[in-house]
């Protein structure tokens, strides 16, 4: 939920050193949480289309086909 429109952060992020947890936590919550802004560590998809239609609706910027994480990934101090 802190991850506010146009932002992202990865798996790894959310749940360091458990980065799978954090996927099936997302799956579980999915209709309750913004999932579509985590992104794996490379910003790939894990959702493919649906999530970068999604992601591009809010302005996310991609190279090809990841996520351009140098740009929306949040430092972890914003998350703060």
């Amino acid at each position: 939920m802190a991850i506010p429109p146009g932002y992202v952060r990865t798996y790894g992020d959310i749940s360091p050193g458990s980065p799978r947890f954090a996927g099936s936590v997302l799956h579980e919550h999915g209709a309750l949480v913004p999932w579509h802004r985590v992104v794996r560590a490379d910003g790939s998809l894990a959702k493919g289309q649906r999530q970068r239609r999604l992601l591009v609706g809010e302005g996310v910027p991609f190279r090809g086909e990841r996520v351009d994480l140098a740009r929306v990934r949040l430092d972890p101090l914003d998350a703060a």
